[in-house]
């Protein structure tokens, strides 16, 4: 699916956060139990498109724009951590009347999820962190950089897509295709976009995750993980596994961080045994 036409796709709501209404656009396809997939930084809900299209055969799958990326708010004055990112989730769900969902996390997104699932026992059944965000193991030198006033003053939206680039291009397993990367750059396209991923990059606080306890999450939990990742590596999935009770780890050869766009078939194929309870 290329990116125009999944943002064509995306409906539209406004959730509170931190007493800023915000507009939050997301996918919605399907029926069934729903999923809910979140994105990390500098992505956008499109990182789903190998994955949650083939789902709504079986599930309402809804994939969010965090606040701050993709078609979501970008204008500057509010939180985009995680924390605020999790009231944006909480916010949705009560939205779209959600009593229960399965969570599929990465990176940043992962983070949300463990939070969510530690703050919201009753509603999260399911959870499924893809190379997440977790304890100390975040945030990289690159995002720090990004997060810098002084570094963003400098940088045009030329620069900031060229720099974002290399990122999609060089972390990736294998070489990506041109809409994995057109899709990932096009919402980083005006001036508005490049402050808003600079807010996005300072709101990485390393507390947000060091302040839950893992442990406390109830639900069933696959850890599904790129095994070649540089930025979250596997042996923080193997830590997740070791403190959460029900949790199974399951590292995919020849991926990287973005395990979903290097291994997709797979990826979906081991998510819907998870969904459907193998």
């Amino acid at each position: 699916m290329e990116y125009e036409t999944w943002a064509d796709d995306q409906e539209t709501t406004t959730v509170t956060v931190d007493e800023h209404d915000l507009e939050v656009a997301y996918y919605d396809d399907g029926e069934g139990e729903p999923v809910l997939f979140c994105h990390g930084i500098p992505t956008s809900s499109y990182l789903w498109r190998d994955v949650a299209p083939p789902l709504s055969d079986d599930y309402r799958v809804i994939a969010p724009d965090m606040v701050g990326y993709g078609n979501s708010a970008m204008h500057d004055g509010f939180d985009r951590s995680i924390r605020a990112q999790e009231a944006m989730v909480d916010g949705l769900v009560d939205e779209l009347g959600l009593e229960s969902i399965t969570f599929v996390g990465h990176d940043l997104g992962g983070g949300v999820g463990l939070r969510y699932a530690v703050h919201n026992p009753e509603t999260v059944e399911r959870l499924a962190l893809s190379n997440a965000v977790c304890y100390d193991s975040w945030p990289v030198e690159a995002i720090i950089d990004l997060g810098l006033p002084s570094t963003i003053a400098e940088m045009s939206v030329d620069d900031a897509r060229e720099l974002l680039e290399g990122i999609f291009r060089d972390t990736r397993y294998d070489d990506p295709d041109e809409a994995f990367v057109e899709g990932m750059l096009a919402p980083w396209d005006s001036d508005e976009a490049v402050v808003s991923l600079s807010r996005d990059a300072i709101g990485t606080n390393t507390s947000h995750t060091t302040e839950i306890d893992p442990s406390e999450i109830t639900a069933r939990t696959l850890l599904l993980w790129g095994a070649e990742d540089e930025f979250q590596p596997v042996e923080y999935a193997e830590r997740l596994e070791g403190d959460i009770s029900d949790a199974e780890l399951v590292g995919l050869e020849s991926a990287s961080h973005w395990v979903m766009a290097d291994r997709p078939d797979a990826y979906t194929d081991r998510l819907r045994e998870f969904l459907d309870g193998n």
